[in-house]
């Protein structure tokens, strides 16, 4: 995690920047400067990580309600794609995207469980210097560690967003067009992807810490789901620590599922020219609400039919490192080409630590095929 985050800064602010100067998501920028087979693998291996996320995601938190308030899962699961189906289709983007900033407030519920866990001396030595083992399932793991931090659909994500503020924003236009505006978002940018990657690394770093410090200590390391992790949480850190583990697990869910669906409604939207945006309303923008409605639904669908969801996750994960490294390439590509982003192609520093991203990422996918 430590060594992460400022690969992970670097790399989002590269896919924000491309956003914000060009007034295009990363899908309409890979339309216009790569071949169609590009675009299209792509975009279709975004899809399939994202939906197996979903699926991932809708399952831990109907398990994770079910232990708190009794009940059902499968009708936790579709009525939680159901609000947030609703959310997104219903609510402008203005009213909506504040929403989702103070839901990222639920993810402290991970840092009160680890501070009412007793963590031993070890597990701060081995954050700062971690083992590193060169076996197959240690090497995928590490892939699906990078892949769910340094993760495709937070590219689309993020460039996306800033194309939808630029746009919802009376007399913004992208930096290519309006040079003068681009030292304040810049900034803003800058000092939004700082303060949100560091959060979330650290809100990784306290579940890994829990997780270490209770259910590994007691020998408890076939998990198969993330309900499983919280219940076990119970008798090893008390009541308290499973609540709050569990509360994470929804507020988690609430948070991922729309910027899962959402970026997988970005990517193909843009590739087939469609209108785009959560600001727009249904009517405006058909084609893009049906790819958001059917990533979702599919997602309900592979959950109910009792896939593992934690084996999903992991998979999921694992994917989104492999597919991670052509569309960094891509995107490094992209963001030095003077002709995509005019005056404002990154800068030496970006430059390279969006490509030691790039390299630390093809490394490990490297490493995990060849012990494979």
């Amino acid at each position: 995690m430590l060594f992460t985050t400022p690969l992970m800064i670097g790399i989002q602010i590269v896919s924000a920047r491309i956003g914000r100067v060009t007034g295009h998501g990363l899908a309409a920028n890979v339309r216009e400067h790569f071949p169609r087979p590009v675009l299209y693998a792509v975009v279709s291996l975004l899809l399939l990580a994202n939906t197996l996320n979903l699926a991932a995601d809708l399952s831990a938190m109907g398990d994770a309600l079910v232990l708190l308030a009794g009940g059902k899962s499968a009708i936790y699961i579709v009525f939680f794609a159901l609000l947030s189906l609703t959310l997104q289709i219903f609510i402008p983007f203005p009213r909506y995207a504040p929403l989702l900033k103070w839901l990222t407030l639920a993810l402290f519920a991970y840092v009160g469980t680890v501070l009412v866990v007793r963590l031993p001396i070890e597990s701060l030595r081995d954050t700062v210097i971690p083992q590193l083992l060169w076996r197959a399932d240690y090497i995928a793991m590490l892939v699906a560690v990078l892949g769910t931090t340094i993760s495709p659909y937070l590219f689309f994500w993020q460039a996306s967003q800033e194309v939808e503020e630029q746009r919802a924003t009376p007399g913004n236009e992208p930096l290519k067009d309006a040079p003068g505006q681009a030292r304040e978002h810049l900034q803003r940018i800058k000092t939004d992807t700082y303060v949100g990657m560091m959060f979330s690394n650290l809100i990784a770093l306290c579940i890994m810490l829990t997780t270490a410090a209770t259910l590994h200590a007691a020998g408890v390391t076939d998990i198969q789901s993330s309900a499983q992790a919280a219940e076990a949480l119970r008798p090893l850190a008390g009541a308290f620590a499973f609540a709050l583990f569990a509360a994470g697990i929804i507020g988690t869910g609430l948070l991922a599922v729309p910027v899962l669906a959402g970026s997988a409604a970005y990517a193909v939207a843009e590739t087939f020219r469609w209108p785009i945006g959560l600001g727009l309303t249904l009517a405006e923008a058909r084609g893009f609400y049906a790819v958001l409605t059917v990533a979702t639904v599919l997602g309900v669908l592979i959950v109910l039919s009792g896939i593992d969801s934690m084996k999903a996750l992991v998979w999921a994960a694992i994917v989104n490192g492999v597919i991670a490294v052509p569309i960094m390439t891509i995107m490094m590509l992209l963001a030095g080409k003077p002709e995509v982003m005019g005056p404002f192609v990154i800068k030496r520093r970006l430059k390279f630590l969006g490509w030691l991203a790039v390299a630390v990422m093809a490394a490990a996918v490297a490493a995990m095929f060849v012990l494979l």
